[in-house]
Formats: structure tokens, C-alpha cells, sequence
């Protein structure tokens, strides 16, 4: 089991640069779980994708299926006092450490292309590449 931060779902699920490398993450382990917070982002990086004319309506909403689909009872709700605990020490957003805290409190890995998040919360946070190394 690992978390999956949004930008490793969008990576599986929207054909780019990235997609081979969160595939081999999914084949490593495909117990991927997030906090409920994933719906929102993910959201909003369809719509930036939208807006700029990179999908069409129709394929954002197949691909938020997919996604809902994928992260079925796979979705937990974040520790207040722990999120603010570790965005208050680490200077990362409320919104990422809901990820860390997640990873954490489970003792599992958050698996992100996030840079910063890797570097604030080693050993926690890793790249997909040293997951799947």
C-alpha cells in the first residue's frame, strides 16, 4: 500500500511524460489510497487541462470516472492536528501534508514527483523512481 499524491494519479490516468513511470509505480503495488483532498485537486488540474484546450469535456469527466473509480474505499480523512503540526514545522502547504500525514500515520510510503515534499518528509515521501527501484 502506498499514497498516491494527485499528481501520481493524473500521471497514471492522462497520457504525458510522466504515465510510464506511475504505470510501473501501479504494477509495483496498486493499493494506492489518498486522502479525501485528492477529488478536489484532481479536479482542478482537469479543469486546467480543460481550459487550455489540452481535453475536451467529455474526456475529463471519463477520466474523473476513472479516477473515482480507482481510488474507490481507497479515500481517508486527514488528522487536523497532525496536518497543521506538520505544515506549521515542515513550511509545505496544509494541502500536501495531508498526503505526509496520511503516509505517516499509516507507516507507508507517499509516493510524489513533489520536491519539496520529498525533502521535508524523508524518509516518508519518495520519487516514483526510487519506489520503483
Amino acid at each position: 500500500m502506498i499514497v498516491a499524491d494527485t499528481n501520481l494519479i493524473v500521471y497514471l490516468l492522462v497520457p504525458g511524460q510522466y504515465t510510464e513511470m506511475a504505470e510501473a509505480v501501479f504494477r509495483k503495488d496498486p493499493h494506492w489510497i489518498a486522502p479525501l483532498l485528492w477529488r478536489s485537486e484532481f479536479r482542478n488540474v482537469l479543469i486546467f487541462y480543460l481550459r487550455r484546450g489540452l481535453i475536451g469535456m467529455d474526456e475529463a469527466l471519463d477520466t474523473m470516472e476513472q479516477a473515482e473509480e480507482l481510488m474507490k474505499g481507497q479515500e481517508f480523512e486527514a488528522e487536523s492536528s497532525r496536518v497543521l503540526r506538520l505544515a506549521s514545522a515542515s513550511g509545505c502547504s496544509a494541502y500536501d501534508c495531508e498526503f505526509a500525514a496520511l503516509a505517516q500515520d499509516l507507516g507507508v510510503p507517499l509516493v510524489t514527483a513533489d520536491r519539496s515534499l520529498i525533502a521535508k518528509f524523508r524518509p516518508t515521501a519518495v520519487s516514483m523512481r526510487a519506489f520503483c527501484s
